[in-house]
């Protein structure tokens, strides 16, 4: 047998004992981990924990394993919103498939989750929406799924938002550039298989009343022509409005989820010509700033609604001691005084329901609910005791995230 790890190795090596000469399928259960939240798969897929680091294996023919092993290699170095490849092992005895090794999404949930809670008729627009703007990333980057489906689809909250990852890249094919036909055939397989899936929850009685299948998967098209025309259209000004309307162009790609790479301006006698290079990879504004200034590592939605917080924390801060405090400062301070104190407060039976940043979202939106029915402002720590105490147990226990299920006794 042969292994093939992604540097750093250090993760594979603790995979290396694991009895990869069997078929996934009798590998003994003390081996492996039950994830609550698993999608569905059409090949074998098997979850193991090894130091409170969960792994995704699954068993498919060695070309494909070769072919996805490398894409979703190409992806991660680029920011695209994808899973993380680990490695793949290869040549197993009595010509059995290879396993390809995936770093489980942390915090993540299946569509069939989202779709058939009691609260699922507000996300169905959510959900289509989200799905819409990864496959305008993936389409942007030259990449062809093939196979766009809500199972082949992980998504993760994101400050109320959703986040969606690509999870399966066995059909997807790299490009210099799609199409115009390349990228809406990969959007009509989407639509069928959306429709196909939503019909089966309905047949299962796991959609809502109310909530039509066909309708909903036809709804893909629209939202995905708007956001690509958005975020790939020139635009025609003045030359005397150059600077303000680049200003907003910028603006309104970063409230819609993505980066700026290269400007052209074109100017000639009539006016400005703006052409802007969209990048593929997840926004980082926020995310970086945050890093900097106290070392967490969220989403972009989650950094934003910190970093609001954050600075609220510093005029505070300027205001209470009469001098000026620097950024380095006020993010030491707010890390140690105002976010962990929340994250410390979550018991060890609720721990992992929500992703610390998330949690920390929602204690800032129960902390203003509270505000506004005592008509003061009731502060963090008041509102991180009654979130804990009456909102956080409602959070389904079977959302909790493996790695934290894999470290409890």
């Amino acid at each position: 047998m042969r292994y093939l790890f992604r540097p750093p190795g250090t993760d594979g090596a603790q995979l290396l004992a694991l009895p990869w000469h069997l078929p996934l399928e009798e590998w003994p259960p003390d081996l492996l981990l039950e994830v609550p939240q698993r999608g569905i798969s059409r090949h074998v897929v098997r979850f193991v924990a090894e130091q409170g680091k969960v792994f995704a294996l699954k068993e498919i023919s060695e070309r494909l394993a070769r072919h996805e092993y490398a894409l979703l290699g190409e992806f991660e170095e680029e920011g695209l919103p994808a899973v993380s490849v680990l490695g793949v092992c290869v040549d197993r005895p009595g010509g059995q498939d290879a396993i390809l090794v995936t770093r489980y999404l942390e915090y993540s949930m299946s569509y069939r989750y989202l779709f058939s809670r009691p609260s699922a008729r507000q996300s169905v627009d959510q959900l289509m929406d989200t799905l819409a703007v990864l496959l305008v990333r993936l389409h942007l980057a030259g990449v062809f799924w093939g196979d766009c489906s809500l199972s082949n689809t992980l998504f993760r909250l994101d400050a109320g938002a959703l986040a969606a990852h690509l999870v399966d890249a066995e059909t997807a094919e790299r490009h210099p550039e799609l199409s115009r036909g390349q990228r809406h055939y990969d959007l009509d397989l989407a639509r069928e298989r959306v429709g196909a899936e939503l019909l089966d929850l309905q047949f299962g009685e796991l959609l809502p009343e109310g909530v039509d299948p066909i309708e909903v998967a036809d709804s893909l098209q629209g939202r995905y022509d708007s956001l690509w025309d958005e975020v790939t259209h020139e635009e025609v000004f003045r030359a005397d409005e150059q600077r303000y309307r680049v200003a907003e162009r910028l603006r309104r790609l970063n409230e819609i989820g993505f980066d700026v790479g290269e400007i052209e301006l074109v100017t000639d006698a009539e006016g400005a010509r703006l052409r802007v290079e969209t990048r593929v990879s997840a926004p980082g504004q926020h995310r970086r700033e945050l890093m900097r200034l106290t070392g967490l590592e969220v989403q972009e939605n989650q950094a934003r609604r910190l970093l609001n917080d954050l600075r609220s924390f510093r005029a505070w801060l300027e205001q209470k001691e009469g001098r000026p405090v620097s950024e380095a400062l006020a993010g030491g301070r707010w890390l140690a005084e105002v976010y962990q104190p929340v994250i410390d407060a979550i018991p060890p039976e609720l721990a992992g329901r929500l992703a610390p940043a998330e949690v920390f979202h929602e204690v800032l939106e129960h902390r203003w609910f509270l505000s506004e029915q005592a008509g003061r402002d009731v502060g963090t720590t008041a509102a991180a005791r009654s979130y804990v105490r009456n909102v956080l147990p409602r959070t389904p226990e079977e959302l909790t995230t493996p790695s934290v299920i894999a470290t409890r006794p």
